[in-house]
Order: C-alpha cells, then sequence, then structure tokens
C-alpha cells in the first residue's frame, strides 16, 4: 500500500518482535506430514492481527514507545493509527479466509472479539486497586491467552489434526499466554528500556493493576491509596515502584506464572507424537528464560 498508511504499516512489520505467535501455527502442524501450503497464510494472519491490537492499544494509551522505537500514532497521529489498526485487522482475514476452512475464520473472529473485550476491561478496570487476582487472570486470557491459543488451534487445524489436539494445543498456547503476559507485567516493574522498549512503570502511570500490584496491594494495603493517585508525578510512580520491588509481589506473581507455565506443558501431553511436542516444551522454556 502506498502513501503514509503503507509507511506507517511497514514501520509497524519493521519494528521487529519475538514472531512468536506465527512460529507456534507451524510448530503445532502435523509432525508426521509436510508443512500444508496455508500454514504459511495462518501464521501471517496471527501476526497481523497480533499487530493490529498493539497499533490500537497505543492509540487508546497514548503510547509514545513500543520496541524502543516511535509508535505510529505518536509519529503520524490518532487518524492515521486507527485507520492502520483497521488495514493490519482486515489483512488478517483477507489472510485467514485463503485457508479455506470456516472453522479457522470463526476461531480467529472469536479472539478477535476477546482482544477488544480484554481491551475495555483494562480500560474500566483502570485504577481499580482492590482488583482481583481472577478477574486479571480472565483479561489475561482474553488480551493474550486467547491469541497464543488460537496460533495453535490454526497450526492444528490446517494440517489435519484431529479436534482433541486442537483442543489440547489451544489450551496449551491459552496456558502459555497466560503466563507470557504475568512475566511482561513484571518486567514492566524494572526492566531496562533497551529490553522492553518502554519506560519502568508504564503499568503504574496507565493505571493499569497488574498481578504484582495486586499482590502488593495485598501484602501493604496502605500502597492502595498510593496507587489510586490519577495523575502521578514521577516521584510517586518511582516511590510505588520501589515499594513494590521489595515486597514479595514480583516473586509470588512469578510462582503463579510458572504455575500457568506448568500447565502448558502438561497439555502437551494429550498430543502424543502428532506435534513438535518437544520444541512446543523448549518454547515454554524459553519463555521463562526471557524473563530470568
Amino acid at each position: 500500500m502506498p502513501g503514509t498508511m503503507g509507511a506507517a504499516a511497514a514501520a509497524t512489520l519493521q519494528a521487529g518482535g519475538k514472531r512468536l505467535r506465527p512460529l507456534l501455527v507451524l510448530l503445532c502442524c502435523n509432525a508426521a506430514r509436510r508443512l500444508p501450503p496455508h500454514a504459511t497464510r495462518a501464521a501471517a494472519a496471527v501476526e497481523l492481527l497480533h499487530m493490529a491490537t498493539l497499533v490500537h492499544d497505543d492509540v487508546l494509551d497514548g503510547a509514545e514507545l513500543r520496541r524502543g522505537r516511535a509508535t505510529v500514532v505518536s509519529e503520524w497521529g490518532a487518524a492515521v493509527a486507527t485507520s492502520v489498526g483497521n488495514y493490519l485487522f482486515a489483512a488478517a482475514f483477507a489472510e485467514v479466509v485463503e485457508v479455506a476452512d470456516a472453522r479457522a475464520v470463526a476461531r480467529l473472529s472469536s479472539v478477535a472479539a476477546g482482544l477488544s473485550e480484554g481491551e475495555l476491561l483494562q480500560m474500566n478496570e483502570a485504577h481499580e486497586v482492590d482488583l482481583t487476582p481472577a478477574a486479571y487472570l480472565r483479561r489475561c486470557r482474553l488480551k493474550t491467552g486467547g491469541l497464543f491459543g488460537v496460533s495453535c488451534a490454526l497450526g492444528a487445524l490446517v494440517s489435519g489434526l484431529p479436534e482433541h489436539s486442537v483442543v489440547a494445543l489451544d489450551e496449551y498456547g491459552c496456558s502459555l499466554g497466560v503466563a507470557f503476559q504475568i512475566f511482561d507485567d513484571i518486567l514492566d516493574l524494572s526492566g531496562e528500556p533497551a529490553r522492553t522498549g518502554k519506560l519502568p512503570g508504564t503499568d503504574v502511570r496507565d493505571g493499569t493493576v497488574t498481578l504484582p500490584l495486586i499482590y502488593a496491594v495485598e501484602e501493604h494495603p496502605d500502597l492502595a491509596v498510593r496507587l489510586a493517585v490519577r495523575e502521578k508525578d514521577e516521584e510517586l510512580v518511582a516511590d510505588i515502584l520501589r515499594c513494590v520491588r521489595r515486597s514479595g509481589a514480583p516473586a509470588r506473581a512469578r510462582e503463579t506464572a510458572l504455575g500457568f507455565i506448568a500447565e502448558a506443558r502438561g497439555h502437551l501431553d494429550r498430543c502424543g507424537g502428532e506435534v513438535e511436542v518437544d520444541l512446543l516444551r523448549q518454547i515454554a522454556g524459553r519463555v521463562v528464560d526471557r524473563y530470568s
């Protein structure tokens, strides 16, 4: 696509990323057969959908940086960014339609709706310092787990695996995605900008209540008053971050994430030799290693 929107969409793609979701599509294809021709389309569809959500999230959050680079909204404005996100959504479904499997389209559509629901939950739950772990995990499943899960399910579907394997791989992906999100939220407390692509404490500034913050409030109830402040100066942000880091909350959140990693690996036991189980186990391990 030529012009500003094409340049903005290309910049989003060139910003990099782990490309973990399309990798999961390919690894969840039937290992006993050659890679099906539609596998790359399914992989492209999930990555395009992921990119679309990042662009739209940055519009809603007013984010200036993504992966260490200027966001579409900060460089081109909200109107262009919204249009780019819409274009990427359309491109994702153009790819999955070519898979010619109604089940694949239905699954990706359901996840796209869940992504929107999860974003609305995050907006409505902003600054809600009494948020429960269950509510947080529900949001994680919608915003992160669902796309990981459908990535795995699409690989299984396009390669002709039986339904029980499709379900098991979907559940593997969802558990992996929830763990990924928890680890990412822990990293927001103290991660280096060069590594995370954003300033530490972004969630604190935005009022996004994450699992380590929930656990920190349980340990130090007085922290709730400071977290509830809507317009925090940098001194208050730094004070909150110090308090959370010194608490047992990050370690407790990490244990919760490790529980989801174990859960993900357990789902692989139901797949037998149909997929690259060893590689999928390694993927789960790499998620842990990245945040260690």
